[in-house]
């Protein structure tokens, strides 16, 4: 039950292998990238501990030999110190132009790991093994690398693309049932932007994905790939299009940097929280029906997850704070918001004409729990 995704990018492009078993199979499938018989690996502490050596056994059935460094779990690794930490360490291994670096472990590894081999030597190359959801079906995809600083997320970085994925779905089990909904987050988003058909499937098998359902993990992971990649091979520096992925990010991001980037809030469940928040402000301006937002909202309660602000711990900014979070975002072009919005379930579209008074009113409103 493996399926395979291609990434259509001219010289970049690369494959995305989906199924169980994968890490079993890691060294025949990189073997073929490998100028010699050696890779250096990228995790954390909690993935080495549950996954490393499956890894080493993978790559060694291979005759691939293996060096790993284990950087702390969590959204606070994805930062200078540690970068630098990374960086260092690569390059006292002697990594070449013509070696891979391997990124082994969730979002927050993904992008460190990519990023650290997007500037090593002025680009290796790298192989994404995302043991996550999230990762799977969203950051391990598409190239997009980089840590956060002080001013915001995701604001250093490079487009960097992998040679190869390998997204396997027997890892996912071994996730918290809290870190498995942060995911979901994401696969819920792309039925949201673009396939209605799919969100009405998660509807029906979103218990069952949650259950450990395998049959159900591959296909909810390869629609959310194949819905990706073909918005990358259109797009592949968000110039257009690839904007559409950042349903629900303008809010997150925000949200992120209001809990300190800490586990008060994991990516996915601010992703959850900011397509409700996008819906419902599109309802709000007449873009689409009052029913959607609360379809929405309907299905992430029914799968246990965060839907509103007042489900994420501790106290949080005032909206006009918020708003002022929101103005650091990536998305910002000349000094205008870009949203994400929606005309119904699968009919996303970017705009930049919002008035700044509809999204403070709908922040205080989120507040106060209206």
């Amino acid at each position: 039950m493996k399926n395979r995704v291609h990434v259509a990018l001219g010289d970049r492009s690369y494959d995305v292998e989906i199924g169980p078993g994968l890490i079993a199979e890691a060294g025949a499938r990189i073997a073929p990238l490998l100028a010699r018989k050696r890779v250096t690996v990228l995790t954390d502490e909690t993935v080495a501990g549950l996954h490393l050596e499956a890894l080493r056994d993978g790559l060694t059935a291979a005759g691939i030999d293996m060096t790993a460094l284990a950087l702390p779990p969590g959204e606070a690794t994805k930062g200078w110190p540690q970068f630098t930490r990374a960086v260092e360490w690569l390059l006292e291994q002697k990594v070449e132009r013509r070696d891979i670096v391997v990124a082994f472990g969730g979002g927050v590894i993904g992008d460190l790991a990519g990023f650290a081999a997007a500037v090593l030597r002025r680009g290796v190359r790298f192989v994404q093994i995302p043991t996550s959801l999230l990762a799977q079906v969203d950051s391990s995809v598409g190239g997009k690398t980089g840590i956060n600083t002080a001013q915001g997320k995701n604001l250093v970085g490079a487009f960097h693309q992998p040679s190869l994925v390998l997204a396997d779905t027997a890892v996912l089990g071994t996730l918290t049932p809290r870190d498995f909904l942060a995911g979901y987050g994401e696969v819920v988003k792309y039925g949201l932007l673009g396939d209605a058909d799919f969100f009405g499937w998660l509807e029906a098998q979103g218990p069952a994905l949650a259950r450990g359902d395998m049959e159900a993990r591959v296909r909810a992971v390869t629609r959310s790939v194949q819905m990706k990649a073909d918005i990358v091979a259109r797009d592949e520096t968000e110039q257009g299009d690839r904007a559409l992925l950042n349903l629900g990010h303008t809010f997150c991001h925000a949200l992120e940097a209001a809990t300190g980037y800490s586990d008060r809030l994991l990516h996915g469940e601010g992703v959850a929280i900011g397509c409700a928040l996008a819906f419902e402000l599109s309802a709000r301006l007449g873009l689409c029906s009052q029913e959607d937002p609360s379809r929405v909202r309907a299905h992430l309660r029914a799968m246990g997850m965060k839907t509103d602000l007042a489900d994420i711990p501790g106290a949080l900014p005032d909206a006009a704070g918020l708003l002022g979070l929101m103005a650091q975002d990536k998305k910002v072009v000349d000094g205008q918001l870009r949203f994400i919005l929606a005309q119904g379930i699968g009919e996303a579209f970017m705009t930049s004409d919002v008035p700044g008074d509809a999204v403070l009113t709908l922040l205080e409103d989120a507040l106060a729990g209206r």
